[in-house]
């Protein structure tokens, strides 16, 4: 890595650069992922959407779907969003943080879209007046990739979000996350410790999770017992055991740390902290003889 100060305009250009859809980036990843995709090509191969609409076969579809998902692994996106507006449809990419526009269908493919990703996550497909949380676990030129499916509906019709989670990405270790040898060797001593509470905070997408889970991956042996409470479980971990929240059945993530606590655990992690009562069992907890791990979301680090 050779670091260069350069002007705000300079940035900004080469920022630009690195965005734009030349495909050239995503094609070498493509020649070593399988199979290759063309979104604009497939979409344009589509029939009309009145006949789409008046067909059985969802073939276009499922294949649209899934250049989608190829394509948004292949560049490392983090979200696929759908959009339906009054007079277009847009797919974007969120790629290193930013939001980039890769497809822009006919709007009338769009509850033919949410109704495929529905379908995937087990969603009820009737019910578009409610939002709905889904998962869709599959693989991707061999690798395993969990899909989060959020819907929600607005004016124009429902909106989907997928989050990504690639199960591969998730088995990392403390080396792997860029730290100084400095830092890591502090976050191995505070680790190290037999109880108190550890946070990690920032930002969403600035990598709160992934620093948890490799920190429990150097925690995880057989000599210690460590249990999760999460909203989602977005990698599993072999050896840990690992709880979901749940709100339909009023399992919280003060309820699930309650439970956890009198399973006898040695180290637990929360995946967020987000209500006064979650915090007091946190830190009570981390008061009482337990290695607690958690997040904050917070607008930096500091």
């Amino acid at each position: 890595i050779q670091l260069e100060a350069v002007t705000d305009d300079t940035f900004a250009l080469l920022l630009q650069r690195v965005y734009e859809n030349d495909g050239s980036g995503s094609a070498l990843m493509m020649e070593t992922m399988g199979e290759e995709w063309d979104l604009n090509q497939i979409a344009q191969a589509l029939p009309e959407p009145e006949d789409l609409l008046e067909s059985a076969d969802d073939a276009p579809i499922i294949r649209l779907i899934n250049a989608l998902l190829t394509e948004a692994i292949k560049e490392n996106a983090s979200d696929i969003h759908i959009e339906a507006f009054e007079n277009r449809l847009q797919v974007r990419f969120r790629v290193d943080g930013v939001l980039r526009e890769v497809l822009s269908p006919p709007r009338k493919l769009g509850p033919l879209l949410v109704s495929r990703v529905k379908v995937m996550a087990n969603l009820d497909i009737a019910e578009k007046r409610l939002p709905q949380d889904g998962r869709i676990s599959l693989r991707v030129a061999g690798r395993p990739v969990d899909v989060r499916v959020s819907t929600l509906p607005s004016g124009h019709g429902e909106r989907v979000v997928l989050r990504l989670l690639d199960k591969s990405a998730g088995r990392l270790d403390l080396e792997q996350l860029g730290m100084r040898a400095e830092s890591r060797d502090e976050l191995e001593q505070l680790l190290q410790r037999p109880h108190g509470i550890f946070l990690v905070t920032g930002p969403t997408g600035s990598g709160k999770t992934t620093t948890l889970y490799a920190a429990l991956d150097y925690l995880n042996s057989r000599q210690r017992n460590i249990m999760t409470v999460e909203d989602p479980i977005e990698y599993y971990l072999d050896g840990i055991s690992q709880t979901q929240v749940n709100t339909r059945v009023d399992m919280s993530f003060a309820r699930g740390l309650r439970a956890i606590l009198r399973q006898d655990p040695d180290v637990v992690m929360v995946g967020e902290i987000r209500d006064l009562e979650t915090a007091e069992i946190a830190v009570q907890a981390s008061l009482t003889g337990h290695l607690v791990l958690s997040t904050l979301h917070t607008n930096s680090a500091v």
